[in-house]
């Protein structure tokens, strides 16, 4: 059975570099604090993937 990528490959490189930062300790929230969860670490690199245009699944209501 074959299925269709939810994210294209340019994005999960997108986050694959954001998870990077995140791992030095350099990544931020917008507020300027630093990212300690690992799933605000994900969902930061999905919406920078989304403003740029990247192939991602949408936003849940």
């Amino acid at each position: 059975m074959a299925t269709t990528k939810k994210y294209s490959d340019k994005a999960q490189d997108k986050v694959g570099k954001v998870m990077q930062e995140y791992k030095e300790g350099k990544l931020k929230s917008s507020s300027g604090d630093k990212v300690t969860s690992r799933k605000q670490a994900v969902a930061i690199g999905i919406s920078e993937a989304r403003e740029k245009g990247l192939k991602v699944p949408k936003k849940k209501n």
